[in-house]
């Protein structure tokens, strides 16, 4: 008996086609649909004012203490390059948890409201447009069809990279400092 073509065959529905489906926490940022990976969501918690924290860049709105944990929060609204979110609500802050040399990081991401948690079969990502996006591109590992709709599905790893984050605070906070051998006034 010959090598059976599997190629033409159907294919199966059971435990294989659950393999090619994740599962991604879809909420809202200035009325557009956003998709993120559930494997790096900690916890989703509601809207508290954060501290503020001097030289941060626009984007990092603060901190949070979460059960005795700093956890800085970033509005995504402003790190997208738009205005800053307005707090409703239905705002909430979700805690991820990100991988940083060698162990992990707890960051916080305000969201206008959390939608619901999808099953998104790899089928039925797209990939990222290459024009018509508001966003850097590197932000975007894909689209996925939400019935009708697409959800932007974030590369988290590069849309709240800590090392480019570090290195934007650090500058935020060199364009900060005085300048040597005055205050800074005109005479």
């Amino acid at each position: 008996m010959g090598a059976v073509d599997t190629t033409r065959m159907p294919q199966p529905v059971g435990d294989a086609a659950a393999l090619q489906r994740r599962q991604y926490l879809t909420f809202q940022v200035n009325g557009e649909m956003f998709a993120m990976p559930i494997s790096a969501i900690k916890e989703i918690i509601e809207y508290r004012e954060p501290t503020d924290v001097p030289l941060m860049p626009a984007f990092m709105r603060g901190v949070i203490n979460l059960r005795g944990r700093v956890v800085p929060v970033i509005d995504l609204s402003v790190r997208f390059g738009r205005g800053p979110s307005v707090p409703t609500r239905r705002t909430c802050v979700v805690i991820l948890e990100l991988p940083h040399e060698g162990s992990t990081q707890d960051i916080g991401v305000l969201v206008d409201a959390v939608s619901a948690v999808l099953e998104i079969a790899d089928a039925d990502i797209e990939p990222p447009p290459s024009f018509g996006t508001r966003l850097r591109a590197d932000f975007i590992s894909g689209m996925g069809k939400v019935g009708e709709r697409f959800a932007i599905i974030l590369a988290i790893e590069h849309a709240l990279s800590i090392e480019e984050l570090a290195s934007l605070d650090a500058l935020a906070g060199m364009q900060e400092l005085p300048r040597p051998g005055g205050d800074g006034e005109s005479e």
